[in-house]
């Protein structure tokens, strides 16, 4: 064989970090040592796999070519060296969540898969779903679990779940004891919403087709929590997923509204680069996902 793991290795650090030093610091090696891995491979294979635009690495065409199947070449080598050790095939599973689905599912999914299977590790980052959608493109996640609704000939999505956005306000507010909100309600209301990339934003705007130009959106805010505390102060009216709503409702601190003439459904969804090395801990994870009560 004409390379080792090791050179391997330090490809893929610089595909995500595209610099030299960062690369070896993730890996603990000089930035020498590092660069000196780099150009052996290349020169063996008379193959350039970054463009050196002053000191960033980015990475071509070439390059590109070959990070899937070094991505998996590294996952499948770390899952003998596992077995070999006596630990079985578990090693790090990278999620990704947005936020909904973060703050108020993965982390119960999360602490079962690490119950069930003795040093299975999980790490997990929660942030939007254009975010997490370019983090698995990038290969930096291994699965991502979103709200929004995407297409990329890269990825595979997968439909997971069930979800229904849900317009609220606080009990005080003018419009809580209506039946049901009219257009112009909904028009004449100040709105407290999640910022645009955001899966709930996606299905809120679509939801609100026809009247999005004329809606008043008093404030855009990026955490639910935000959203729900400037809603009790009386500072609006919101809408975001049953999911994290369903205590607020039970405590009375915050009211559902209903409005008939829109469609809040969604389904929530796995998504996965489609050249992504799938070992043993994604499909255990989509299995508990599939059969946590949501």
């Amino acid at each position: 064989m004409k390379f080792s793991l090791r050179q391997i290795e330090v490809f893929l650090a610089l595909c995500h970090h595209q610099n030299m030093t960062r690369a070896a610091s993730q890996l603990a090696m000089s930035q020498s040592a590092a660069s000196s891995s780099l150009k052996e491979l290349e020169q063996q294979f008379d193959a350039q796999l970054f463009d050196r635009i002053g000191k960033r690495l980015q990475i071509n065409e070439r390059g590109r070519l070959l990070q899937p199947s070094a991505e998996a070449l590294m996952e499948q080598a770390q899952e003998v060296e596992a077995l070999l050790a006596g630990k079985g095939a578990n090693s790090l599973l990278k999620v990704g969540a947005t936020l909904t689905i973060g703050n108020y599912l993965a982390v119960g999914i999360m602490a079962k898969m690490m119950q069930q299977n003795a040093g299975a590790e999980v790490s997990l980052s929660v942030a939007n779903t254009s975010e997490i959608t370019a983090k698995v493109l990038n290969f930096e996640l291994d699965i991502g679990l979103i709200e929004g609704e995407i297409q990329h000939p890269d990825l595979e999505v997968i439909e997971w779940c069930d979800d229904q956005l849900v317009a609220f306000c606080a009990p005080h507010h003018p419009l809580a004891k209506t039946a049901s909100l009219s257009e112009q309600q909904l028009i004449n209301a100040p709105w407290i919403l999640r910022e645009q990339g955001s899966g709930t934003r996606q299905t809120f705007d679509r939801a609100m087709h026809g009247l999005l130009p004329q809606l008043h959106i008093a404030h855009e805010l990026q955490h639910t929590e935000a959203i729900k505390r400037a809603v009790a102060a009386n500072l609006g009216i919101g809408c975001l997923s049953k999911v994290t709503l369903q205590e607020a409702f039970k405590r009375g601190s915050l009211i559902p509204l209903t409005v008939k003439s829109r469609d809040f459904s969604r389904k929530f969804y796995f998504v996965l680069h489609r050249k992504k090395y799938r070992g043993v801990s994604i499909g255990q994870w989509i299995d508990l996902c599939r059969h946590a009560n949501l």
